[in-house]
């Protein structure tokens, strides 16, 4: 992998590139989950242009990586600015037809940004893995967790190895919105059924951030076909715990959305 910067709406962020660049397929777009960055990513990124044979395009997030730092505290809604962000993002490396594959905190900025029209001409399917479309119990208190590992763990050392200067930031900025009081009334559910494109979930059945109770809504109110692929065995990460399978079902799907729809 090697690191470049791009620059949207004024805002320098890094990225990196695998497989072929954007032109007559689609574009594989990795957004990733609330402490990533392009570097967490690891090798998955170019097994996954292997896979498919298809580009693969990752970029670190505000505050996240190498990229430029964000005040604290965010706003709540901060994944509704990435999501306004994210057509800016594609138009600066010229990706004009995306399979937008997000992860966690991704998967969320995905479905904001499908289901609000700001990737309508752009997103030809998404692939969604561990999403979250409101707040459960169970999740915060792996979030709450979390802040405890950070503050007297060995997290907080293993997060400064890929986000540098950014590390607060990063950390603070996911876990600080999502423990605060009014985080639980946060509910995405408004933007399903405006997403008219095919739609992959992938969820691992013993995630410890949601329940099926995410899938099911995705499920029933999206606006477009949805399928789902339930791993037993499997955590919040299906792209790191069970790299083959899932490798295997984003190939196929990829596959089958590239021949069914061309791009808008």
């Amino acid at each position: 992998m090697t690191a470049r910067f791009l620059e949207a709406a004024g805002h320098r962020l890094e990225y990196a590139w695998w497989g072929p660049g954007p032109g007559a397929r689609p574009t594989l777009v990795l957004l990733h989950e609330g402490l990533g960055c392009v570097e967490m990513w690891r090798d998955f990124p170019r097994q996954l242009s292997k896979a498919t044979g298809l580009g693969v395009f990752a970029y670190s997030r505000l505050g996240y990586g190498r990229s430029d730092p964000v005040p604290l505290p965010r706003p709540l809604r901060y994944m509704h600015n990435e999501a306004r962000l994210l057509p800016k993002v594609l138009k600066a490396v010229g990706i004009e037809d995306a399979i937008l594959v997000g992860h966690s905190d991704g998967a969320s900025i995905a479905i904001i940004c499908a289901g609000s029209g700001g990737c309508a001409t752009v997103a030809r399917a998404l692939i969604l893995e561990a999403p979250h479309v409101f707040a459960e119990d169970v999740g915060l208190r792996s979030i709450a967790l979390a802040r405890d590992l950070f503050q007297a763990g060995d997290l907080a050392a293993k997060l400064a190895r890929y986000h540098g200067d950014n590390l607060q930031g990063a950390f603070w900025g996911w876990n600080g919105a999502w423990l605060h009081p009014d985080f639980r009334f946060w509910n995405l559910e408004e933007y399903l059924p405006a997403i008219r494109v095919p739609v992959l979930l992938i969820q691992g059945e013993d995630d410890e951030y949601g329940t099926l109770k995410q899938v099911e809504a995705i499920q029933t109110q999206a606006g477009s076909a949805v399928e789902v692929c339930l791993l037993p065995g499997c955590g919040h990460s299906p792209h790191r715990d069970r790299p083959a399978e899932v490798l295997a079902e984003m190939a196929r799907f990829a596959s089958a959305v590239e021949i069914r729809r061309p791009p808008v």
